[in-house]
């Protein structure tokens, strides 16, 4: 599908129509091969949302640059009507949410038209992107082998990926919306927290979420942060000549695939080429965030075992992902002594890390490794939490030390998967980081 950019002029220009459009989308989900994309298609609110689109359009009064434009929310996002059900059947029965998420209502009144709510890991809680009640959205890049879409995006990362949307939306707490964007071979943004309005979205950890979109290009991402956040102005590119890319060589690395290294490389060639300053360093920060993860843990278990206390220690446990719920309880060793020293020393390795990137960008590979065959990962959960955390092992620096970041395809392998490189930058820095992937974005893809 065309990116929302081209879209959009299509649209305000007459060459094509948004209920042909609306209707094209309904009709390429429902002739999908793979059903487990959306949790939900909502037709009937999608073409009722077209219909005033159009009555806009043809007068001339668009509401917003976007108006008209299909888009899809993670099945975390309230959407009046239907129960939030977070990738999961025991909230099936919930009631109905009685008022659209913050960011759902401010897409609609910027005219942008909800498709549905898409599938993903259920509570959020896996980079994986497996769910066994709804199904798992199958990689696109595979016809024989069934390949992870990571998590906890799941639907989102597919959905753009086959065309099937132009755009989709959404949460990113350890890597959800940056890992299915590398794995699928598309753009993902994820906010600083505190970027986007967070009402209506079912949490899984308040300190640590953040909302963000997949797309085709940066530009996009750019155009709905601009609309949704009712920026005036389109933000310009950031130079390259000149600007400080730090490569970290802490952990991120390590055990990194031949062909996301390789790619990973070239595209730093061609910004060093254009006049960006690469340093190569250590990140002691990395090594004290991952000790203290070791030793002590994360405040994301303990805030996810709070929002779940009921549900893991009760009858619903047996109608969730048992691996879900395993990690969950994972989080009882957590001591409160743990979880107060896990908050002071994150705030101090946060302030330690933005002092030591002060003006510079990081950037380094989203993912470590293509899209894993999901039959090892379903049949074996030790291999599951193995791979699962190798998978969030890069991004998670960036929720843990609150910044922002832009994940970019960088090729394929030679099988044909996506690889990814992340650019990174302090939390607060989101027009900065968003006007420089606008400048790299066709550097990184070769």
């Amino acid at each position: 599908m065309d990116s929302i950019a081209k879209l959009s002029k299509q649209l305000r220009g007459g060459k094509r129509d948004v209920i042909d459009l609306t209707e094209d989308v309904l009709a390429a989900i429902s002739a999908s091969d793979d059903q487990s994309i959306f949790v939900e298609v909502l037709a009937t609110r999608a073409r009722t949302e077209a219909k005033a689109a159009r009555r806009r359009l043809k007068a001339g009064t668009p509401a917003s640059a976007l108006d008209g434009i299909p888009i899809g929310w993670k099945d975390l996002f309230d959407i009046k009507g239907r129960p939030t059900t977070a990738g999961s059947v025991v909230l099936k029965s919930a009631p109905p949410a009685t008022v659209d998420a913050g960011l759902v209502a401010a897409g609609k009144a910027a005219g942008l038209i909800t498709i549905g709510a898409l599938n993903m890991t259920e509570f959020a809680y896996s980079g994986i992107g497996m769910n066994p009640h709804y199904g798992t959205p199958r990689n696109p890049h595979d016809a024989v082998v069934p390949r992870i879409p990571g998590g906890s995006s799941s639907g989102s990362g597919v959905a753009v990926a086959k065309g099937l949307l132009p755009i989709a939306f959404g949460t990113d707490t350890g890597g959800s919306v940056r890992i299915p964007a590398a794995l699928n071979g598309v753009v993902g943004y994820k906010a600083s927290t505190g970027h986007y309005d967070m009402r209506g979205v079912f949490p899984l950890s308040k300190t640590l979420d953040s909302l963000g979109p997949l797309a085709q290009t940066v530009e996009d991402c750019e155009l709905i942060d601009r609309v949704l956040r009712g920026r005036k102005k389109a933000l310009p590119k950031h130079a390259v000549k000149g600007q400080r890319f730090i490569i970290p060589t802490s952990i991120v690395f390590d055990g990194v695939e031949a062909a996301v290294a390789e790619n990973f490389e070239d595209a730093i060639k061609r910004i060093a080429k254009a006049g960006g300053k690469i340093e190569r360093r250590q990140m002691p920060v990395f090594e004290k965030l991952f000790a203290l993860l070791k030793t002590k843990g994360s405040v994301l278990g303990p805030e996810v075992l709070h929002q779940h206390w009921e549900r893991v220690h009760g009858p619903d446990a047996a109608s969730m992902d048992p691996r879900v719920v395993q990690r969950i309880l994972a989080a009882e060793r957590v001591t409160a002594v743990d979880l107060l020293e896990i908050i002071e020393r994150r705030q101090l390795l946060i302030a330690q890390h933005n002092a030591a990137i002060a003006g510079a960008f990081m950037l380094f590979p989203t993912v470590p490794h293509v899209a894993m065959d999901m039959r090892p990962l379903e049949a074996d959960k030790d291999v599951f939490f193995t791979a699962n955390a190798k998978t969030l092992r890069n991004t998670l620096i960036g929720n843990f030390l609150e910044g922002c970041g832009l994940a970019m395809p960088t090729g394929l392998d030679a099988d044909g998967l996506p690889t990814s490189i992340l650019l990174s930058a302090a939390h607060g820095q989101d027009e900065q980081l968003l006007g420089l992937g606008l400048a790299i974005e066709t550097l990184v893809r070769g």
